[in-house]
Parts: C-alpha cells; structure tokens; sequence
C-alpha cells in the first residue's frame, strides 16, 4: 500500500482521491479551503458536454480575440498588459493550432470515456446532484458558424461521439422555452448536466468511507521530492507542519504551476476566469419558462444547466486577467441580458453571481501523468472541461500510481515516464 498525498479538493482532486482509495491506497487530500469544491468546482456551467471537446487552439478563436479585445463584455476578453506568463502560453497557445484536430479527437474520445466512470459512481455511492440526462443543443444564429460545427461534428464522431444537426423546428421541439430566431442546431442526446458542487461534495465524502483523510483549512505552502519520499509543508490553525508521503499527486488547478515549478516541472497552466450566474426560479411562470435541455449558444459561448425545479444556471466567457477573482458587473451583465431575451418567461429579479478560474493549459489537453521525480505525479489542467473529462483522467492517473506501486514493490524496472499520449505534456 502505498501513501500518496493529493494537493486540491476540488473536482480533479476529489475524483482521484476516489480512484487511489478504490484500488487499496492510503490518501490523504490537502485542500485550503473548508470544504472541497469551493474554487472552479463550485458553480460551474453544469454540463457534462463531450460535445464541446473542441479545443481552442483554431485561427478562428484568434480572429474573435483580438475583434473582441477593447469590449468589455466581450464572450472573450485579454487584458493587454503584457507578461511573460502570458506572452509565453499565448505563444505556445499558437503553436498548438496544428495540433486542433487531433486534440479534439482525443478530448471528445476522454469525454465519452469519463461518462461511464462518473455515472457509476454516483449510483454506488448514492450522490444526488441534480443530474438531467436530456442532452445538450448547440444553437447556431448565422450560416457560417452553422457550418463549422459541421466539421467539428466530423472530428466528433471520430472521437466516438454522434450528434445530430436539427432544424430550427426540431430546435423548437426539443426545447420549446427557447426564443429567438436560429440557423439551425447540433443536438447531442447522450450528454448531461448536474451540480458539479453537489456531486464534488458527495464524492469527498464517499472518498472518507473509504479511508481518505481529508485535511481542510490546509494551505500547501511548499512541496519537494528526493525521488523516493516527497514532503508537503503546510499551514493550518495557525500553525506549520511538513508531512512526508511515497507519492504526491498536484491537482491544484491554477496554482498547479508554482507547485510544479517547486518540483522542478514546468506546467504552464494559465487562469481564465469564467462567470456564471445561477437564476433562481422563485416563481411556477418562471419554472415552466426555463428551459429543461442544457444549450450552448455559439455567438455568445455561453452554456446552460437546469438544476432542479427552481435553479437555472448560465455560465460561460472567457478571461485573461492573471489570478484575480473579482467579479465584475459588465461581466454579469450580458448572462443576465441573454436570459432576459433567450427566456423572456423568467424572472431574473434573484440572480447570484460567480467567478472562477479554469486552469488552462496553452494546447487545451490536461497534464495528467509524472513529473521529473519518480513518485511525483499531475492531474490537472482541464480547463473548461474539467467536471467532463474528471472521471477518466482521475482512473489514468490512478492507474499509473497503481502500476508505479506495484513495480517498485517487486523491484522491476523503472516505469516509462509520462502519462498515454496527447494527455502528457513535455517537461522540458
């Protein structure tokens, strides 16, 4: 049995924590706050949406950004002062565009992999989190966004994932609360949404039946490995301690990168902040007037969840603005006004506003696999898809720490580095 400390309780974190107890290992999770998923996994946009696997990488998505660079309620926004971060994961974000097939292909094949996982474990664990299997629409306003989701519907179904295009008359079947006028749609009835919170939660807690330790109110101040123990500082209650594991395992989010660099790996995972408000159906006109199908609106990216009888979230945009949490008003604002012209029926008199900061890698693909040292590993970096692609990365990593485990008990030879290809990323 092999101790392993794992650094976040948010979603990546929790669901490995519950893969490595599975499989018989001594866990300890180390999260900062009182409770797991209180960061990017609190109120997320809700879908588990392997339909929205393309990655970002795409001269298209460079085209939009600087369009959109001095709107302040643009879906995407870059703050341009500059900084070397930045500058280098745009440059890299570059660099990646050759590989946007590819990685799209890999993203959808993980997503639809994931499903399985994350559904069995709610079921045996009994973890109630809202979830609605009713698919998701991809709702398109003019001809030539219509016509690229067409193409990454191709790349989709490579990926193991069929959608279907729908007419503005299937649109308004499948979702008849839906206004507006619509080129058409792409509607995927096998994807979902739920509360990633309630669920994060439930599973933090099946992971303690199982023997995890959960330490909150533990801030990693430093982490470092000789290669066969590795030993993580921390304050908590006022006081420092250092504890020492076989193995430690980052799934820390944005602050994977100052932790990573600590171990002497670079993971240059940058934030990009996304909002989300979560409508509050006070009212039956109201319930009977949001929408039950979870949508995602291309023109303004934003997405969709119903969550129970009185809870509608929107959630989406995207911004590059370092670690800042702020939650602005001109960026509220257009989740709101979309609402209020989307779902004229809805009452959006009670609206709770959020922000949180998706950990992004420059190529879009999560870092899960090792690190320079032998018992150090990484799940992290899933940035908008981190609740979709949780379950299936969470059974990877566990799995190399199993196999990692097992070899050096029977003194075998030295296990390859890295995590399956394209998830692992260069350490160079």
């Amino acid at each position: 049995m092999q101790s392993i400390a794992i650094i976040g309780g948010g979603i990546t974190g929790v669901t490995s924590a519950y893969a490595l107890a599975r499989r018989g290992h001594q866990v300890t999770l180390f999260e900062k706050n009182r409770y797991a998923a209180m960061e990017t996994s609190f109120a997320n946009g809700g879908q588990l949406s392997a339909s929205n696997a393309e990655v970002w990488n795409h001269a298209s998505t460079v085209l939009k950004g600087l369009k959109w660079m001095l709107k302040a309620d643009a879906p995407l926004l870059v703050n341009p002062r500059p900084s070397w971060h930045k500058l280098s994961w745009f440059a890299e974000f570059l660099a990646a565009i050759p590989r946007y097939r590819d990685h799209t292909i890999a993203t959808a094949r993980l997503a639809v992999s994931a499903r399985e996982h994350l559904f069995a474990w709610a079921e045996a664990e009994g973890i109630d989190f809202d979830l609605k299997k009713a698919g998701i629409l991809h709702i398109y306003r003019d001809r030539a966004s219509f016509a690229h989701a067409g193409e990454v519907s191709k790349l989709l179904a490579a990926g193991g994932l069929p959608r279907r295009a729908v007419t503005p008359a299937e649109m308004r079947a499948i979702e008849p609360t839906l206004a507006g006028s619509y080129h058409g749609g792409y509607y995927t009835d096998s994807d979902a949404t739920g509360d990633i919170h309630k669920f994060t939660v439930g599973l933090a807690a099946a992971c303690e039946r199982l023997g995890v330790r959960c330490v909150y109110g533990a801030d990693v101040r430093g982490v470092r490995s000789d290669g066969q123990r590795a030993h993580v500082q921390l304050a908590r209650d006022g006081a420092t301690d250092e504890q020492s594991f076989d193995n430690v395992l980052v799934c820390a989010g944005v602050a994977s990168r100052a932790l990573a660099a600590q171990l002497g790996d670079r993971v240059n995972i940058y934030p990009v902040k996304g909002y989300s408000i979560t409508v509050n159906l006070l009212d039956t006109d109201s319930q009977a007037g949001a929408p039950t199908v979870s949508l995602l609106d291309d023109a303004t990216k934003l997405v969709t969840s119903r969550l129970g009888a009185d809870r509608f979230r929107v959630a989406g945009t995207a911004e590059f603005n370092g670690v800042n949490r702020d939650i602005r008003a001109d960026r509220i604002r257009p989740l709101v006004d979309w609402v209020n012209q989307c779902f004229p029926r809805v009452s959006t008199r009670q609206v709770v506003p959020w922000a949180g900061l998706r950990p992004m890698l420059p190529d879009m693909m999560p870092r899960v696999g090792r690190g320079r040292q032998p018992n150090v590993f990484y799940n992290t970096g899933h940035g908008h898809l981190g609740w979709t692609l949780s379950a299936a990365t969470a059974e990877m990593v566990a799995a190399l720490v199993h196999g990692a485990g097992e070899r050096a008990a029977g003194a075998a030879t030295p296990p390859a580095l890295g995590a399956p290809a394209p998830l692992a990323h260069p350490h160079a």
